[in-house]
């Protein structure tokens, strides 16, 4: 985003909200009374609902845009958004690994994420329409509140499932978690992508693992460049006909590397 603005002569400025909405929205209001022009948030729906944060956003006396969230309800129908496609960011990842001849792909998924339940879908929709054999499945405990090893605890299970199941392929739920994974197979003697071929969600450092991680890879930059753009052309605006609603999906793209059997 920061390449964007500098090609739009846009200044940005962060504010974060550790996912509380109170905090959230006093941080946005705080920018606005700063004196900014438009705002790019990517909400917390935790603990409020979206009619909840509708009215709130169409009382803001600047453009708001929407980053990285599937907002369904007909009171967000009036905002723009730009967000990446998770669900069929997870369905690349099973066609790949159905592509290399596994008839089964397990999930792990981090929990409480507002990606989580995007990956969910999309796994779903595509072992269902590839006919897919059932395979184990678990939610994964965030790293910042694992204190007693809680993680490792799930990941062994996950791969205990895997082995017990016949399972060979899995799609794993952070990048992080992903080479945790592998890093805990090859200590238990399970080759990658040998006995187990992976895929990471996510690429902040798939590439860097003990076997490069393939992973579906987030058009972070493309979402960048799209959402500053639409705020731009929102206060720039001036004619006197009103500007319809942008709601602009990007599609993930896979990243191949040795962890699935097909890069080098």
């Amino acid at each position: 985003m920061d390449a964007a603005a500098h090609g739009l002569r846009a200044r940005l400025v962060l504010a974060t909200s550790q996912y509380r909405p109170e905090l959230e929205r006093r941080q946005a209001e705080r920018l606005i009374e700063a004196g900014v022009k438009g705002l790019i948030l990517a909400p917390t729906l935790r603990e409020q609902t979206e009619q909840d944060l509708a009215r709130w956003a169409l009382k803001q006396p600047v453009p708001l845009l929407f980053l990285e969230r599937r907002l369904g309800s007909s009171e967000m129908a009036a905002f723009d958004s730009v967000r990446s496609d998770h669900a069929r960011g997870a369905e690349l990842a099973v066609e790949h690994l159905h592509r290399l001849g596994h008839d089964r792909v397990a999930l792990a998924l981090m929990e409480r994420t507002p990606t989580t339940p995007l990956i969910k879908e999309g796994h779903t929709r595509a072992v269902q329409r590839l006919g897919l054999q059932d395979a184990p499945f678990r939610t994964l405990p965030k790293r910042y509140e694992d204190h007693d090893g809680e993680l490792d605890e799930h990941l062994q299970t996950f791969l205990q499932e895997c082995a017990r199941t016949g399972t060979r392929a899995a799609l794993v739920h952070t990048d992080s978690e992903a080479a945790r994974i592998l890093e805990l197979a090859i200590d238990g003697g399970v080759r990658v992508p040998e006995d187990l071929a992976l895929v990471a969600y996510d690429d902040h450092t798939a590439g860097y693992a003990l076997v490069p991680l393939t992973a579906v890879t987030a058009p972070r930059r493309d979402l960048g460049a799209e959402a500053l753009g639409a705020v731009m052309q929102r206060v720039t605006w001036t004619s006197e006909r009103p500007r319809a609603p942008r709601q602009l999906v990007i599609v993930p793209r896979l990243t191949v590397r040795a962890s699935c059997g097909a890069g080098s």
